[in-house]
């Protein structure tokens, strides 16, 4: 299945800008062969817009998932977009999947908020594995931060993940986990992983764009640059399978040795140090 990744900040604080900038990415990818685009973290919004995210924060199911739903039927190509989600009076970041036929696949919401900006502004989610079926494809979704904790890629990796699509806003200086993390996770779980993030200065964030799309092999199977770009990569179930058949981690894994991972450890006392005074 070719992959696009929209690497694009958008027009932060334009919903209808964005749309707009979707459905010509939409069509170029189209024309590439893509049969999925997905976008960065909090596309539809942008992502340094301050309160807003809460005023434009909208359902799973409203006007702008009619408006991305009419655009992948018109272009035929399932397309992963990130957005503000609105419940009641919560506010979720999410990335929800809608398929060439314009019907919602599967909305995720981000478990790991990073930093007072998105702990202001958010909800955490509580459903860490989130998956739909597509063209063959059995495809996970996560949100940026939420791929540094290896427990979650694990998890996608038992549950039978084999593309993981992450849109993010990476942001300097940690350039280094579009450049070594995604591909070792991509490595370690053996499946695919899409990394999309926006590019540029928006407000106080320089994000770093680095989109990644990473093999099960270790490898950067596409890469972008620093600045706006689409990027077209091949998600090769043979090749998957392949891996797969060679790589001994999921079978080697020893479940009884890890019940540590899931307790919460005792806080270590800190030694106070010389001449500094300690409550």
């Amino acid at each position: 299945m070719r992959t696009a990744l929209l690497q694009s900040s958008g027009r932060p604080g334009s919903t209808a800008e964005n749309l707009k900038v979707l459905d010509e990415a939409a069509g170029r990818a189209a024309a590439a062969g893509a049969g999925l685009l997905v976008t960065s973290e909090l596309f539809l919004t942008g992502y340094a817009i301050g309160d807003d995210i809460g005023v434009l924060a909208e359902p799973a199911d409203g006007d702008s998932a009619d408006a991305v739903a009419e655009t992948a039927g018109r272009h035929g190509l399932a397309i992963a977009y990130g957005y503000p989600e609105r419940e009641g009076e919560r506010v979720f970041n999410s990335v929800q999947l809608i398929s060439a036929d314009g019907t919602r696949l599967a909305d995720y919401r981000k478990t790991h908020l990073f930093g007072c900006f998105e702990r202001d502004h958010f909800t955490p989610g509580e459903q860490p594995v989130v998956q739909a079926r597509l063209g063959g494809v059995t495809v996970g979704l996560m949100i940026c931060y939420d791929v540094e904790f290896p427990e979650n890629v694990r998890a996608h990796a038992l549950a039978g993940t084999d593309l993981l699509l992450v849109p993010t806003a990476q942001m300097h200086p940690f350039q280094f986990v579009a450049e070594s993390v995604v591909p070792v996770r991509a490595f370690e779980n053996q499946m695919y992983v899409a990394y999309v993030n926006r590019a540029g200065q928006e407000g106080e964030f320089e994000f770093v764009g680095l989109s990644t799309l990473a093999g099960p092999d270790g490898t950067a199977r596409a890469r972008a640059g620093r600045a706006e770009e689409l990027v077209l990569g091949d998600v090769d179930p043979a090749l998957l399978a392949a891996s797969r058949e060679h790589n001994p981690y999921l079978r080697d894994r020893r479940p009884g040795l890890y019940g540590s991972l899931v307790r919460t450890p005792a806080p270590t006392p800190v030694p106070p140090v010389q001449g500094v005074r300690t409550p």
